[in-house]
């Protein structure tokens, strides 16, 4: 295992300056069961209709911008400093109001299993 903490300078030294997105923590810093956050950045103005679902739940948090949240047929605006989760199986994906404003997020997936 790696340290149980990394610096953003670290994150984008390994995965890109000009990402899409960064994971931070995943099981190289001691994460179990699924357990990894990270952030992306979306600069569509239209929802990805190839939405991700996944086995277990996924928190988010807007740092910045304004857009759109799917959460299969529920779609909500959202602003910095938003919160939502999208439950286990349920397709969600997230687009921006304006394409030179994108929305950044912080995210993480949490297992299940108690």
């Amino acid at each position: 295992m790696n340290e149980p903490y990394v610096t953003l300078e670290e994150v984008k030294k390994n995965q890109g300056e000009n990402a899409r997105g960064y994971k931070l923590l995943t099981e190289a810093n001691g994460c179990v069961a699924g357990c990894c956050s990270g952030i992306s950045i979306y600069n569509s103005t239209e929802f990805n209709y190839n939405a991700g679902a996944h086995e277990d739940q996924e928190g988010f948090f807007v740092l910045e911008g304004e857009g759109f949240a799917k959460l299969d047929d529920l779609v909500f605006p959202i602003t910095q400093g938003d919160s939502f989760i999208a439950a286990a199986g349920v397709k969600h994906t997230i687009k921006t109001s304006d394409e030179y404003k994108p929305v950044k997020v912080f995210w993480f997936h949490s297992s299940l299993n108690i």
